[in-house]
């Protein structure tokens, strides 16, 4: 990349972020030296460093290693969730380094690619991981950045030419505003982010101007969003959707009608009407790119999905443990539905850590209702990120809020001993926090056991 020829090293403030992680990844691919700091040790830290990358878990500028201590030649990348009282982040700025937010790097990288951005407050990184996997699958050279790992690649970032960027594009502090993107996709538009955004008009606003950055023949979608361009849609008149939907064999099987046409026999593996739209929203920009439906056919049939997207962690005849990301009411519902849908006659529990005490507060009444659907409910305490403490603002009040008589507020100590104790033969455990660790944790005990 001609913008970073004069850098040498990148330091990541951050860099077990999931965003992070995939742009240290890409600067080590191009031969940059790679370094950073976070809080915490992870599976993702862990995968870097058994990559070659130095990661330091205490902020002491003491363990800067010494080459990205020359200012002239080391580029400093943050995120907006980095506090300012961080050492690190100080010692850079007071001495002058190239400092830079990780949505602006993005930008940059984008700007010397054909780009193809997906957006939304949920469906955008599978819908990400699904346009570049057809692409992939069908020669593109192409750089991707995803939202979470994808288990066809066992990656966030793929890396396989320069020529075309599939990125997903970040609502939080307006972060696609700094993208420029060729092609892009909208596959939802909830209120969420209401601490950055302060209303959901604010978010709204930044979307149409997300979407004014492509002409309106290269935007899709979801069909009932106030938009214009391409609509996608389920069982509906837009101007991509699927239609004649089964399920078959655990997944589900359609057609695809186009603005030209309708094709058959499309299969895809992932559960929940909201992953068939992600699904559809793929197929339309990648039509649009150029791949031929009857190669598309196939290369979607293989799209394995994303790690803790509706990932099944345990299925057997008795048992199902299902592993998600959702920590938004409407993720929730999505997938509530999916489950439903696949299980119709089974007891479903439903372990919930909530994400973000400002979340919580805001979407309170819906995150209530969401979880009621539920057979059986239990809750963890809040997973702050970010955040400090809000006075009043915790999982019991929320639990006092969920009409359903079988809930309950654990600890993540009580939390195999209450899903062995339960009836439920199906086990959802949900969030954006640590409750993916505990999932591994819990899956590798149960299965000891059995």
């Amino acid at each position: 990349m001609k913008r970073f020829e004069n850098i040498e090293n990148v330091f990541f403030i951050g860099i077990g972020g999931i965003g992070m992680s995939a742009l240290a990844r890409y600067f080590a691919h191009i031969g940059k030296q790679v370094s950073g700091y976070d809080k915490t040790p992870s599976f993702l830290t862990e995968k870097l460093i058994n990559e070659g990358i130095l990661v330091q878990f205490e902020d002491n500028i003491e363990n800067i290693p010494f080459e990205f201590q020359d200012t002239s030649k080391t580029l400093v990348v943050f995120t907006p969730a980095v506090s300012t009282e961080n050492l690190l982040f100080q010692y850079f700025e007071k001495n002058r380094f190239l400092l830079k937010k990780r949505a602006a790097i993005l930008g940059e990288i984008s700007s010397e690619m054909k780009t193809l951005a997906v957006a939304g407050t949920h469906g955008k990184t599978t819908t990400t991981a699904i346009l570049a996997h057809l692409l992939a699958e069908n020669g593109v050279k192409l750089t991707a950045f995803l939202g979470g790992i994808s288990e066809n690649y066992q990656s966030n970032v793929i890396l396989k030419g320069n020529e075309v960027m599939v990125v997903e594009a970040d609502e939080f502090d307006r972060s696609f505003l700094q993208l420029k993107p060729d092609m892009a996709a909208i596959t939802s538009m909830d209120a969420d982010h209401l601490d950055i955004y302060g209303g959901k008009e604010a978010l709204l606003e930044s979307f149409s101007l997300f979407a004014s950055t492509v002409p309106q023949e290269k935007l899709f979608y979801k069909n009932g969003l106030p938009l214009k361009g391409k609509s996608i849609g389920i069982n509906e008149m837009a101007d991509f959707s699927a239609e004649n939907i089964e399920i078959k064999k655990g997944q589900y099987n359609f057609s695809l009608r186009t603005p030209k046409d309708i094709y058959g026999n499309f299969e895809f593996s992932l559960p929940g009407k909201h992953n068939l739209s992600n699904a559809v929203t793929a197929l339309a920009m990648a039509i649009e790119y150029g791949i031929p439906v009857e190669k598309l056919r196939i290369s979607l049939a293989t799209f394995e999905g994303v790690e803790r997207r509706f990932t099944y962690r345990i299925k057997n005849e008795g048992f199902v443990l299902i592993d998600d990301y959702a920590h938004h009411p409407a993720e929730i519902t999505a997938v509530a539905n999916a489950v439903k849908e696949m299980y119709p006659n089974r007891k479903v529990l439903a372990v919930f850590q909530p994400h973000l005490f400002s979340r919580t507060r805001d979407f309170a009444n819906e995150f209530a209702e969401s979880l009621a659907a539920f057979d059986k409910v239990l809750l963890l305490d809040i997973y702050p990120a970010r955040e400090k403490p809000i006075a009043g603002i915790n999982s019991e009040m929320l639990l006092h809020k969920i009409e359903n008589p079988h809930k309950k507020l654990i600890s993540k100590d009580q939390l195999l001993t209450e899903i062995k104790a339960s009836d439920c033969s199906v086990v959802l455990l949900m969030g954006a926090g640590d409750i993916g660790e505990e999932a591994l944790k819990i899956t590798k005990l149960l299965r000891r056991e059995n």
